[in-house]
């Protein structure tokens, strides 16, 4: 299962962007500051910044700080612990990935049924032994992508 999200939106506090599952929208997107213009590196800050742009693997395991299952993005760079969850506001995410079927302002909603929606494609693909990735892209990229998932 390919997953990829393009980030469109860039704001002091917040990124925002959509998500998509082998090329079909899938839902909403919220997390930290994408820092690239003013950090050529992007390096990750932890609990301020969002994750380095590139393709990451995602693992579903048990979660220490949140007491359940949940989908894990591996091998961010100088980073661990970042995580697919529920969350509304940039107040929700140190890091991780929030998910929701809508946006208003500089928050996504309806977070619990788009987490649990994602969560159950996901964990159908892993039962089977198949692998899941996360693709992150910028705005500047991101209408080749949009332009596949329409055909």
């Amino acid at each position: 299962m390919e997953m990829t999200i393009l980030r469109d939106t860039f704001k002091d506090n917040v990124t925002l962007g959509k998500l998509y599952i082998d090329n079909q929208y899938q839902c909403e997107v919220l997390e930290d500051t994408d820092r690239h213009l003013e950090d050529p590196k992007n390096e990750k800050i932890k609990g301020k910044t969002a994750i380095p742009c590139g393709t990451y693997n995602v693992i579903i395991n048990m979660s220490n700080r949140f007491k359940c299952m949940m989908p894990l993005v591996e091998k961010v760079p100088g980073f661990e612990g970042i995580r697919i969850h529920a969350g509304n506001t940039a107040d929700d995410t140190e890091g991780c990935l929030l998910l929701g079927l809508e946006r208003k302002g500089d928050m996504v909603l309806n977070s619990r049924i788009a987490c649990d929606k994602t969560v159950d494609k996901m964990y159908a693909v892993l039962s089977r032994g198949g692998k899941v990735t996360l693709t992150i892209k910028r705005k500047e990229v991101a209408k080749e992508v949009e332009k596949e998932a329409v055909k």
